[in-house]
């Protein structure tokens, strides 16, 4: 009948629309669980993963005489001594820049890498890689491969699987012990700092250092793994500024690979790609993404997708490199049918070249010149100056030397930039003609002095002087300039 509700309409008009639905902001981790895989870049990550491990730990017990009264330790922070050994090379507090400029070394060549191959730092020598390796290949030879501990985490509880997982975790939280551990004995000689961890003589700062960095290398290396490449370390984030359409980076070779799909033994490939979306690739990401879908934020550049896309195309007898070190440039020539010739001298690596070899040869330079002595003048600010019964305006300074040698050293004291002054040293008598300043071997010398001056021999309210220390004729001297300050004019 025209005009006639239907009992479907009338519930259509009386049903409420649903409520939106707000997207949820946070989304549960999904659990990664890499396959092992055997090939060429597996193979050098584990050489790479023996080569830091052993450096790593072995580093503080490698000896280098120093003579003696000096540690015989290679590599060592000493605080309490504040002196930095480098094999040969002893940093001062003062000599911090040397710090700084192997952090700028370091951060440069790391821009050079990514560059020219991409995350290659990050899939093989960063340590959160390098440990997490460890930590996997652990965590496999107690609960087996991919298919295996899958298996076990999804069984319920029972003393096999908590066997399992109690073994599991106590050699994780040992390999972490032995990470803290080696940690400290950079900071004091290795067997004397080993003895007093495990006979409780050592300091309270010792024991928080082992504890903090056990805790850290068990939850990042164990637990955090691929959420640390992918959410709690920057360099993601700056890589694309550092690559170009000629950087070497982890690749699907779309033309080669579409379509996709399965392959039995003795079907045609015609009409079809070399990829059988097998799915090995993921299997085997120890980030858990799939290549085939470009490069991402996550792929850390190892090349483990590599080794098991060659693994599976043997299989089928294709040819290998479907997933391999490829550059934009070359994919889209392959593309679009035109020439390419890959260029290793492009303008980014030509200037982080430049600025290394320039950091490098300052870096170098100054070590070579470096003096074995230091003196460091402070002027006495209250008051900057003096004025005596006689006339004389009189200024004071405090100067340090450094005497880096091993043994002790005299050095005669002299000042140039003002008419005759009258120079004297706290503590110190002049002998003939000369001020002689002793300084300890490897240690730091203070001394009063005072320097005074007639006030009619004052030009100006401020007159540069010279502090200079010889130790003998022979050697070169050790300058430091500052002012003399008189009143007004």
């Amino acid at each position: 009948m025209h005009g006639a509700v239907t009992k479907a309409d009338a519930a259509a008009a009386g049903r409420k629309k649903p409520p939106s639905v707000e997207p949820e902001l946070y989304a549960d981790r999904v659990k990664v669980y890499p396959k092992t895989i055997s090939g060429p870049f597996r193979s050098l990550k584990w050489a790479v993963l023996a080569v830091c491990l052993s450096l790593y730990y072995l580093a503080p017990w490698i000896r280098w005489d120093r003579g003696p009264n000096a540690p015989d330790q290679a590599l060592l922070i000493d605080m309490n001594g504040r002196r930095g050994y480098f094999f040969a090379i002893e940093i001062w507090p003062q000599e911090v820049y040397y710090i700084a400029g192997l952090l700028i070394l370091g951060a440069i060549g790391l821009f050079l890498a990514t560059t020219l191959a991409g995350r290659v730092w990050c899939g093989y020598a960063c340590p959160q890689t390098v440990w997490t390796d460890l930590f996997m290949q652990v965590e496999r030879l107690i609960e087996g491969d991919r298919n295996q501990r899958k298996k076990l985490d999804a069984q319920p509880l029972s003393a096999v699987k908590a066997f399992k997982k109690i073994a599991k975790h106590v050699a994780w939280l040992g390999i972490a012990f032995a990470t803290g551990g080696a940690w400290i004995l950079y900071f004091g000689d290795a067997p004397t700092m080993l003895r007093e961890v495990f006979s409780g003589e050592a300091s309270v700062e010792a024991y928080v250092f082992i504890a903090l960095l056990t805790a850290t290398t068990y939850t990042l290396a164990g637990w955090a793994r691929e959420q640390v490449c992918t959410y709690m370390c920057p360099w993601p984030r700056f890589q694309a500024a550092m690559l170009d359409a000629d950087s070497l980076v982890v690749s699907y070779r779309q033309y080669r690979g579409e379509p996709r799909d399965s392959h039995k033994a003795g079907q045609s490939w015609e009409g079809r790609g070399d990829c059988v979306d097998c799915q090995f690739c993921v299997a085997v990401c120890p980030t858990g993404i799939d290549i085939r879908d470009g490069l991402q934020l996550e792929c850390i550049g190892c090349g483990l997708c590599i080794d098991a896309c060659n693994t599976i195309m043997k299989r089928v007898g294709r040819p290998l490199g479907l997933i391999a070190f490829d550059t934009e440039n070359h994919l889209r020539a392959v593309e679009t049918k035109t020439p390419y010739r890959y260029s290793l001298l492009r303008p980014r690596v030509l200037i982080y070249a430049a600025l290394l070899l320039v950091i490098t040869g300052v870096m170098a330079l100054a070590l070579l010149m470096r003096s074995s002595a230091e003196i460091h003048v402070l002027r006495e600010r209250s008051p900057v100056f003096v004025a005596l019964s006689d006339g004389s305006i009189r200024n004071d300074f405090t100067v340090k030397i450094l005497n880096k040698a091993r043994e002790p050293i005299d050095y005669a004291l002299e000042i140039s930039g003002l008419p005759a002054p009258a120079i004297k040293v706290l503590g110190v008598d002049e002998a003939a003609g000369r001020l002689v300043l002793p300084a300890p071997g490897d240690g730091v010398a203070t001394y009063r002095v005072t320097v005074a001056l007639p006030q009619a021999a004052l030009k100006a309210e401020s007159t540069p002087i010279l502090f200079v220390l010889r130790a003998s004729e022979k050697t070169a001297p050790v300058k430091r300039d500052t002012v003399f300050l008189g009143p007004k004019r």
